[in-house]
C-alpha cells in the first residue's frame, strides 16, 4: 500500500500546527519593573516522631493541597529492585480499618485526589472535605494492608510494563544512563528488571514499609483554605500514632565524571530515532552562590523554544521536534543534562551541533541575558499562583536548607546576575570536557558517523553490559530490490492481481488514552488519499488530497496543504514496490530485525521499507516526517478479494504505540468525490 496510515500522524499533529502559525516566537515583550514578593511562611511544627509539619493559610479558594515527602537518601533494594513501586502501589489497597471499595468510594465521594509514592503522598480536596481526606491518608500511611495477591497483581503489571518498554528507546535510555553514570549495582544505578520483580514477596514489601516509609526526617506540607490552629490537632490526631523506624543509611556510592568526554552507545535495533543525552555530575545546590547565574546559563542553552539547542537542532537544522537542557539541584544527585532524539541519520551531526553549543555557552549576549532573566521572573510569579508551589518552596528551605529570604529576595537575585557571573557557573557545572555523550538507538546505523566525531565510542546493551560494535547481517549477493520487490509482490497475490487494484478503502479502529476512535483512509492511484479520524461520531482531523491539490482540517480549522505537504503525498502507484526495480533513489541497506522477523531494509533519500527475509511481505516502513520519522509495523495479512493486506498497523508516535486494527479493505470502490 502507498502510504498506508502515515497520515495518522501528520493529524495529530496538524492542531498543533495550527496553533503554532499564529505565534511569532521572535516577538518578545517588554518587562516591566521588578515587582515586590510576598510570599506566605509556613507555621511550623514537629512530631515525636519526626514529622515536621508546616501550614500555610490561603483562603481565596476552598480547597486544600497537602503533601508529604521523605527527606531520605537513596537506598539499594539489590536483587528485588522494584520493590518501594510495589510497596507504593499497595498504600491504595485499602487498609486494616477499611477494604479497597470501601477506601475508594470514601475518596471519590469527598471528590478528592489521593495520591502515594515510594517516597511520600499527597491529597488535594474541598476544605470542608479535609479533616475526612487527612484522616484517610493517615490511616492507609499507617495501617497499610498487605496482601501477596495484591502484590501479585501489581507484580503482573508491572512487569507487563517492562515488557513494553523493552523497545523504547527513551525507557532504555533512562535506565542504562544512570547505571553507567553511578554504577549498575548502586542506589542511584540500579533498574527494576523482570528477574528482580519476579523475586518479590510480601515479606520484602512489609520489611521495605517498615524501614524506609516512616515519618523519620519527614515533612507533611498543608496549603489551603485551613486555620492553623484547626490542623494542628488533626495532624497530631491523624499521624501521631506512626511509628519511627530509626533506619540508618549507608553512605552513598562515590561518582564522579569522566576524566574526558566520551560515547556510551546501547544497541536499540528497533529504534527509528536516537535518543541522544549529554550530561555531567556537579554539585551545585540551591544555596550556594552561583545558583541563579547557573540557572540563567541553562535557560539560555537549553530552556525552551527559544534557547540556543532549540533554535539550532530544531530550527536552523530540523534534526527534532525539540532539544532541552536541565540543571538539577537535587541533594543526591545534583548534575547537568541536555537532551533530544533525532533522526538515526542526523545523530552524528547532532551529537556535533550539541557540543558545539555547550562549549559556547560560557559567552551570552546581552540581550539574551536579559530575555532569559525576563522569562525567568515571569515564570516565577506565574508560579506563585498555584498552592503546590507555595508547598514546594516550603520543603525546600528545609531540605536544601535555604536562607529565610531565599524566596523573597528570588527576583532581586535574577536581577544582580552579570554576564561574568553566568561565565564563571558555566564552568563548575557545564562540563563539556567531561561529558557523558549517552546515545539509545540502531547501533548499526548511527556507529560509523559517531566513531569520526573524534571521541572514544563505547558499546552497551540494554542491562548496560559491555559488548562489540552492532554490525548488521550481510545481504546474500543474490538478492536486490529488484528481487526483495518482485518477492513481496509474489506474496501477496502476484503481479497480475495487484495491478488490477485502483483503490483502497480500509476502515480501522483503535484506542488513543483510552478512548475509542475510528478511523477511515482512501487511497487510489495517482497519489489520491482521503483520512479522516472520528471519536465519538465526530471528526477531530481529516486529510484530503486530490493527486494535485488538498486541504487539513481540524478543530474547526481548515487549512491548504502547502508545496511541501502536497509533494511528499505525491506517488503514482498505490504499491510503490512496483516501481523499485526502475528507481535510482533506492538502495538495499542490509538485513535488520523489524517487527520481531528478519528483514531486508531498502531505502530511499526519504523513507525505509522492511520485508520479511522469510515471507517476503512488508513488515514495516519509516516515513520521513518534518523533525521526526515516523515508524509503521505491519502484520496479520489476510487475503482481499485476491491481494494480502495486513490488518494490524502499529504505528509509533512520540514513543506511544497507536495500535489500529482494520475491520474492513474494499477494493476498487473509490469515487473522485471522495477526494473532494
Amino acid at each position: 500500500m502507498k502510504k498506508q496510515f502515515t497520515y495518522i500522524a501528520a493529524a495529530f499533529l496538524f492542531a498543533g500546527m495550527l496553533t503554532a502559525q499564529k505565534t511569532d516566537i521572535n516577538a518578545m515583550p517588554k518587562p516591566g519593573p521588578t515587582p515586590a514578593i510576598n510570599i506566605a511562611k509556613p507555621q511550623t511544627f514537629r512530631l515525636n516522631n519526626g514529622l515536621t509539619v508546616m501550614v500555610v493559610e490561603n483562603n481565596k479558594l476552598p480547597r486544600v493541597n497537602t503533601t508529604l515527602s521523605m527527606d531520605r537518601p537513596p537506598y539499594s533494594e539489590g536483587n528485588i529492585t522494584g520493590v518501594s513501586s510495589i510497596m507504593a502501589d499497595q498504600l491504595e489497597n485499602g487498609t486494616m480499618n477499611l477494604s479497597k471499595d470501601e477506601f475508594n468510594k470514601k475518596v471519590d465521594f469527598l471528590g478528592a485526589n489521593l495520591n502515594f509514592s515510594s517516597n511520600g503522598a499527597s491529597s488535594n480536596s474541598l476544605s470542608k472535605y479535609f479533616p475526612e481526606v487527612l484522616g484517610l491518608m493517615a490511616d492507609a500511611i499507617i495501617n497499610p494492608k498487605f496482601s501477596a495477591e495484591e502484590i501479585q497483581n501489581s507484580k503482573e503489571r508491572t512487569i507487563e510494563a517492562l515488557k513494553a518498554d523493552e523497545k523504547n528507546a527513551s525507557n532504555i535510555a533512562s535506565r542504562v544512563s544512570k547505571a553507567l553514570i553511578y554504577g549498575k549495582n548502586t542506589s542511584r544505578g540500579e533498574f527494576e528488571t523482570i528477574e528482580s520483580i519476579n523475586k518479590i514477596q510480601l515479606a520484602d514489601v512489609q520489611n521495605t514499609y517498615n524501614k524506609y516509609y516512616s515519618p523519620d526526617n519527614a515533612y507533611l506540607v498543608i496549603v489551603g483554605d485551613v486555620k492553623y490552629d484547626q490542623v494542628k490537632p488533626l495532624v497530631e490526631k491523624a499521624f501521631g500514632s506512626w511509628k519511627k523506624s530509626n533506619t540508618k543509611f549507608a553512605a552513598l556510592e562515590p561518582a564522579s565524571n569522566l576524566t574526558k568526554t566520551e560515547i556510551n552507545v546501547v544497541d536499540v535495533p528497533s529504534a527509528v530515532q536516537s535518543v541522544l543525552s549529554v550530561s555531567n555530575l556537579n554539585t551545585l545546590k540551591m544555596k550556594d552562590p552561583n545558583y541563579f547565574a547557573a540557572t540563567i546559563a541553562n535557560y539560555i542553552l537549553g530552556g525552551g523554544g527559544e534557547a540556543r539547542l532549540f533554535m539550532n537542532l530544531r530550527e536552523k537544522n530540523g534534526f527534532t521536534y525539540g532539544a532541552y537542557s536541565g540543571m538539577s539541584t537535587s541533594k543526591y544527585s545534583p548534575g547537568f543534562a541536555a537532551q533530544t532524539s533525532v533522526r538515526n541519520e542526523v545523530t552524528d551531526k547532532a551529537v556535533k551541533e550539541m557540543m558545539n553549543e555547550l562549549n559556547a555557552i560560557s559567552t551570552v549576549k546581552p540581550e539574551e541575558l536579559a530575555n532569559a532573566k525576563a522569562k525567568l521572573k515571569g515564570a516565577f510569579i506565574m508560579s506563585l499562583e498555584k498552592p503546590e508551589t507555595i508547598a514546594k518552596f516550603a520543603l525546600n528551605e528545609k531540605e536544601q536548607d535555604l536562607p529565610a529570604d531565599f524566596y523573597t529576595n528570588y527576583l532581586k537575585s535574577i536581577d544582580k546576575v552579570s554576564a561574568t557571573d553566568v561565565s564563571n557557573a558555566v564552568k563548575t557545572t557545564i562540563l563539556p570536557n567531561q561529558s557523558r555523550i549517552f546515545i539509545a538507538g540502531k547501533g548499526a546505523e548511527i556507529s560509523e558517523g559517531l566513531e569520526k566525531l573524534g571521541y572514544p565510542v563505547k558499546y552497551f546493551d540494554k542491562e548496560a553490559n559491555p559488548v562489540t560494535k552492532p554490525v548488521g547481517q550481510k545481504i546474500d549477493a543474490n538478492v536486490t530490490i529488484g528481487s526483495v520487490a518482485d518477492k513481496y509482490i509474489s506474496a501477496i497475490g502476484g503481479l497480475a492481481a495487484v495491478q488490477k487494484v485502483t483503490s483502497i478503502t480500509a476502515d480501522a479502529t483503535t484506542k488513543v488514552q483510552g478512548m475509542d476512535m475510528s478511523m477511515k483512509l482512501v487511497q487510489a492511484k495517482g497519489g489520491k488519499m482521503m483520512m479522516e479520524m472520528k471519536m465519538m461520531g465526530n471528526t477531530l482531523q481529516k486529510i484530503v488530497f486530490d493527486g494535485k491539490d488538498g486541504y487539513m482540517e481540524g478543530q474547526g480549522q481548515k487549512k491548504s496543504l502547502n508545496d511541501k505537504q502536497k509533494s511528499a503525498m505525491i506517488e503514482p502507484e498505490l504499491f510503490p514496490e512496483l516501481t523499485f526495480a526502475k528507481s535510482a533513489d533506492l538502495k538495499l541497506a542490509g538485513i535488520e530485525k523489524y517487527n520481531n522477523e528478519d528483514s531486508y531494509v531498502v531505502k530511499s533519500s526519504k523513507n525505509t521499507y522492511y520485508y520479511s527475509v522469510k515471507t517476503g511481505l512488508k513488515t514495516g516502513e519509516i516515513k520521513a516526517g518534518e523533525g521526526a520519522s515516523i515508524p509503521t509495523s505491519f502484520a496479520d495479512y489476510k487475503d482481499v478479494s485476491g491481494v494480502k493486506l495486513p490488518f494490524t498497523i502499529i504505528q509509533n508516535m512520540g514513543g506511544m504505540d497507536i495500535n489500529m486494527a482494520v475491520q474492513s479493505y474494499k477494493l476498487n470502490e473509490a469515487k473522485d468525490s471522495d477526494f473532494k
